[in-house]
């Protein structure tokens, strides 16, 4: 990897990475990467990988041409979200790179408390806050706040303030360089590929890998990073709740697979078993009281679980079989 750098005075240099594939969210990109330049402590630099899309990247370089602290690059790797990210790490010139999604806009103290956090070496990785902005407006009455995490939101069940994590959500997050150079980078082959199947959980087999290879090394979520992450009106329905759920769970077999159903699933059984059920008495109690959408959001809970539970059935027998695999390469970055 290429040196570190500094962003600010009296704290490590950050390298923002922002990963993109469609000019359908070309307006979406121009804010992502507006709201990181508007940031109360400066980024080093930002990073827009494109993922084989020629008219993208062309759109983009044509775009920022004359600035300085943006850098436009394609994917160097196959097509997916994790490739993507092992590109713009392996560009990055910051001691500690942050991930932005291209459809998400930070507030202006993101990477302030990004920053902060780093002052323990022991802390490897931060991740922050996500909020929904849902294209309708509003939250759909049946969506339980539990299952934010269908739309890449932070989801009911963390535990708010600055917090030890086991894993942080790749969509707002930051990692030292170092982590990189010790757990490798992201798995390819788990996350988005840009098939249709929203599959996840990339960042979720890398923190575990990297308190592995890190003995000692802190994860947190602060809360106070906080960005928006828009919600188109495709995702707003319960037949992508269904779709994504289902993929979670193809996705978290794979993890088990590769780091143990143990830690794969540490978490995972902590919020099945205290915070679903909890969202379902809510639901169920709000029925009773006859407020909007309570019936509804206790059946997507219910839904959301056995759809979840026969995605890790099925992934668990295809790896068993060897029908998934994925792998993690060492990140090489820039020389210079």
């Amino acid at each position: 990897m290429s040196g570190t750098g500094s962003g600010a005075p009296g704290g490590p240099g950050i390298s923002v990475v922002v990963c993109v594939y469609t000019e359908e969210r070309w307006e979406d990109i121009l804010a992502a990467v507006a709201s990181v330049r508007a940031q109360s402590r400066p980024a080093l630099e930002t990073l827009l990988v494109v993922d084989h899309n020629r008219a993208l990247l062309d759109r983009l370089e044509r775009e920022y041409k004359e600035a300085e602290d943006v850098r436009v690059l394609a994917n160097a790797g196959p097509r997916g979200l994790s490739a993507g990210r092992n590109t713009g790490i392996a560009a990055a010139h910051g001691e500690v790179i942050a991930f932005l999604d291209d459809d998400a806009v930070a507030e202006r103290d993101w990477l302030r408390h990004f920053a902060a956090a780093y002052a323990d070496p022991r802390v490897m990785a931060v991740g922050g806050r996500t909020v929904p902005i849902w294209a309708s407006g509003r939250r759909p009455v049946w969506f339980p706040e539990e299952f934010d995490w269908v739309v890449g939101c932070t989801y009911r069940g963390l535990p708010p303030g600055r917090v030890r994590v086991r894993n942080v959500l790749g969509g707002n997050a930051s990692f030292r360089r170092i982590a990189f150079d010790a757990a490798g980078g992201f798995a390819t082959g788990i996350g988005r590929d840009g098939d249709k199947r929203p599959l996840g959980c990339e960042e979720t087999e890398l923190c575990i890998r990297l308190t592995r290879a890190v003995p000692g090394a802190v994860l947190l979520i602060d809360d106070r990073a906080v960005i928006h992450h828009r919600v188109p009106a495709g995702r707003e329905r319960f037949g992508y709740f269904r779709t994504r759920t289902y993929a979670e769970g193809l996705s978290k077999a794979l993890v088990a697979r590769s780091v143990g159903a143990g830690k794969g699933l540490e978490s995972e059984r902590r919020y099945a078993t205290r915070v679903l059920p909890a969202g379902v008495a809510r639901g169920l109690r709000d029925a009773v009281l006859a407020r909007p959408g309570g019936a509804g959001r206790a059946g997507a809970i219910v839904a959301g679980v056995l759809t979840a539970a026969g995605g890790y059935v099925v992934g668990s027998v295809r790896a068993r079989r060897g029908g998934t695999a994925f792998s993690v390469a060492p990140i090489e970055g820039e020389s210079g």
